[in-house]
């Protein structure tokens, strides 16, 4: 009898998480899957579970495999998860909820640090024979202000780092309660207006796609910071660059 298959959207699992898996096959869709390979892979494999890492999962991958019972997100945003169409089929979407908000909160630092030093600039022009000691003035972020958007897991592991480097840290979340004492608890309007930094961790939504627009960004300080760890739709990409520009 054929064992019951994992279907994962991506191109490796941990070995802890393989360690689990011991009594189904697994089945891998590669680095850059399309949604076209995830619903041939369902049809021909016939998964009871989906693993998503990459790609979108839609209702022809789920009318693909009839056995489906779940589909989990590897992460915390299940965004590429059309999530009516798995309800109307009875299938459970779940998702690793703070698994991961160790190392995202640490990139959203790394990123923020390497704004404020010019890490990436500087290292060009060292790497072209340059040294801007005596011209370049980097950022020091004790002292300034970040706003946080997105009080979960994430959001409060990056404000507890910023806090530690001395920053004023608002933060807004409309479902967060009882927020540790060093996030001020701030409205959008006050963090476009008082920020130095801001930083997104947040979930994608109909209702916040597209928080920074064109409308936002021009309520923000000039030069501020921009660090997006959590999904691109929350951001209008022609109106950041345009702003860029300005």
């Amino acid at each position: 009898m054929a064992r019951p298959v994992f279907l994962v959207t991506g191109n490796d699992l941990a070995p802890q998480a393989l360690a689990l898996l011991g009594d189904f096959d697994i089945v891998y869709a590669g680095k850059t899957p399309t949604e076209q390979d995830i619903v041939a892979l369902c049809r021909q494999h016939q998964p009871v579970a989906i693993i998503v890492r990459y790609s979108k999962v839609g209702a022809a991958a789920m009318d693909a495999a009839p056995g489906l019972k779940v589909i989990s997100k590897h992460g915390s945003g299940t965004d590429t998860i059309d999530k009516v169409a798995a309800s109307a089929r009875g299938i459970a979407v779940v998702a690793a909820v703070g698994a991961n908000a160790a190392a995202v909160a640490e990139q959203a630092l790394a990123l923020l640090l390497a704004c404020a030093k010019s890490v990436v600039p500087l290292n060009a022009r060292m790497h072209a024979g340059h040294w801007d000691k005596a011209t370049h003035k980097s950022l020091e972020l004790e002292g300034r202000t970040v706003g946080v958007v997105g009080l979960g897991a994430i959001g409060q592991r990056f404000a507890r780092a910023a806090d530690a480097l001395g920053m004023r840290v608002l933060g807004f979340d409309p479902y967060a309660s009882a927020l540790p004492a060093f996030i001020t608890p701030a409205d959008l309007a006050t963090i476009w207006r008082e920020a130095d930094a801001i930083s997104l961790h947040c979930p994608l939504t109909a209702d916040n796609a597209h928080l920074l627009n064109a409308q936002t960004l021009a309520a923000c300080k000039r030069g501020v910071i921009l660090v997006n760890t959590a999904r691109g739709g929350l951001i209008d990409e022609a109106a950041l660059l345009a702003a860029v520009q300005s």
